[in-house]
């Protein structure tokens, strides 16, 4: 028999109906009940649409609360929420849209001339269209299924075509059992979500929120001071933050300190440079580092309160009840990193190919390589696609990103390999300075000092930003084809 739970957020708004559940940025504020009541509201609307149990349903919105009504809806129908990325082309959405069978697209009013002028094959309706039209009195989920799908999320696809990774209700459900036993749960919790909702790390805190019974501090999109302040007036707890949003919020907060009660920085989307990690450690930022993708439904290693200043530098250990091993060969303490646990998706929709290999017994490979040190602590050190190999030698972009992020004068840095007669690939980096003062030489010098002869970048770019995609990851792909139209 299936594993069911009564409907979380049923649950969550009959325990404690007058919890703050969503606090906006701009003052608005909705509590368990009164989240519970719109959404079960919007899904009698949805109903009217044709919406029903096992409809893919697309939604393509910025941050905000009508989106998270709309997912909730959505899972009173037993419909699966399919969650679209709004930096997409039409090409790229028509794709999706296609591949994960959407019967319909959900947007929010801001996007609604672009998203229509878009000429998708399916219908687009805007959160307000379906507040306006009337209920159909049908019978609303009580429970949950725990493996039923809930939500599709898309791979970023920077090689070939994206998949959508399937996650069910347990998935979900398993991501936040498992983070609450690592950070533990305090009365006075509030997570601050900046992050995409139409990613997993984004998404992941409202589903944390509705389990958790905890508030949510919810922003359109970063912005250090508005972050900043939150965390300063707001009673913010919690902030997800990736690696460029931390260097902003550490530039900014200075000599000062947070908080007491500010408990966590959340550290995801790839390996942070040491000298970032050290400056928060110098500022008193309880900044845990965290390892996880889209197929993991968000953090699967993270470090725990009591490590995150003893090892810097770590993702931590595996969440409870997550594994972790690393495939590497005999010589080599780097190999792939292979995660497991009832968090992991069980699969490409549609991609049984796909689904096949990067899940094998349980094991799903991550593409990512690290090692773990004598006590177990993950070290991520590159995704495996993004290894430049020169002559022979094993370079990892991140570790010079981490070294040239030591120098004051860039803002950011991003290295990726460019082809060699000689030695196969040497390593190039892109910079964004502070000012016009240094010069190429500066940086390679710089380098000199803490890389090996071969790991010292070849040439040096100069840019006005560097691509980063929805949750702020650098995109390396797109850096090769800048360096081969230079």
């Amino acid at each position: 028999m299936p594993e069911v739970i009564p409907h979380w957020l049923s649950k969550q708004a009959n325990l404690a109906p007058d919890q703050l559940a969503i606090e906006h940025v701009n003052g608005e504020t909705i509590t368990f009940s009164e989240l519970k009541d719109r959404s079960q509201r919007f899904a009698k609307r949805l109903a009217m649409l044709g919406v029903t149990k096992g409809s893919h349903v697309g939604i393509l919105s910025t941050n905000n609360a009508s989106m998270i009504v709309a997912i909730h809806a959505l899972s009173y129908i037993g419909a699966v929420s399919v969650m679209l990325n709004v930096r997409l082309t039409k090409e790229e959405l028509t794709y999706q849209l296609n591949d994960a069978d959407v019967t319909v697209v959900l947007t929010c009013d801001s996007l609604e001339k672009e998203v229509v002028g878009m000429d998708f094959s399916v219908p687009v309706k805007t959160f307000s269209e379906i507040g306006k039209l009337e209920e159909r009195q049908v019978e609303l989920q009580s429970e949950i299924r725990l493996d039923d799908v809930f939500t599709i999320i898309y791979t970023s696809g920077t090689t070939g075509f994206p998949k959508g990774v399937m996650h069910t209700y347990g998935n979900h459900w398993w991501s936040a059992m498992g983070s609450a036993l690592n950070l533990g749960i305090d009365s006075k919790d509030k997570w601050l979500a900046t992050l995409p909702i139409f990613h997993i790390g984004g998404l992941s805190i409202f589903i944390k929120s509705v389990i958790y019974g905890m508030p949510v501090y919810l922003v359109e999109k970063f912005n250090e001071q508005v972050v900043h302040d939150a965390i300063m007036e707001r009673g913010v707890t919690i902030v997800s933050v990736v690696t460029v949003m931390l260097k902003r919020l550490v530039e900014l907060v200075g000599r000062n300190h947070y908080p007491d009660a500010f408990r966590c920085m959340l550290l995801g989307g790839g390996p942070a440079p040491k000298p970032l990690l050290e400056k928060a450690k110098a500022n008193n930022i309880p900044v845990f580092q965290s390892y996880g993708m889209t197929e993991t439904s968000s953090q699967i290693v993270t470090l725990s309160p009591t490590d995150a200043l003893k090892k810097l530098g770590s993702a931590g250990k595996p969440l409870f009840p997550a594994q972790l091993k690393i495939e590497r060969t005999k010589d080599d303490p780097v190999g792939e990193i292979f995660v497991k646990g009832p968090m992991v998706a069980n699969g490409y929709f549609n991609k049984e190919v796909a689904t096949t290999n990067a899940f094998q017994h349980g094991w799903l490979a991550t593409g990512d390589l690290g090692y773990l040190d004598d006590d177990g602590f993950l070290y991520v050190v590159d995704r495996r696609k993004d290894l430049i190999i020169s002559g022979g030698e094993n370079i990892y972009p991140t570790e010079i990103e981490s070294v040239l992020s030591g120098l004051e004068q860039l803002s950011e840095v991003g290295v990726v390999g460019k082809d060699d007669e000689t030695w196969g690939q040497v390593p190039v980096a892109f910079v964004v300075a502070k000012d016009n003062m240094i010069t190429g030489n500066d940086v390679i010098t710089y380098a000199r000092d803490y890389l090996a002869k071969y790991k010292i970048p070849k040439q040096v770019y100069f840019v006005d930003r560097l691509p980063r995609n929805a949750s702020n990851k650098l995109v390396r792909n797109e850096l090769v084809k800048w360096m081969k139209n230079n």
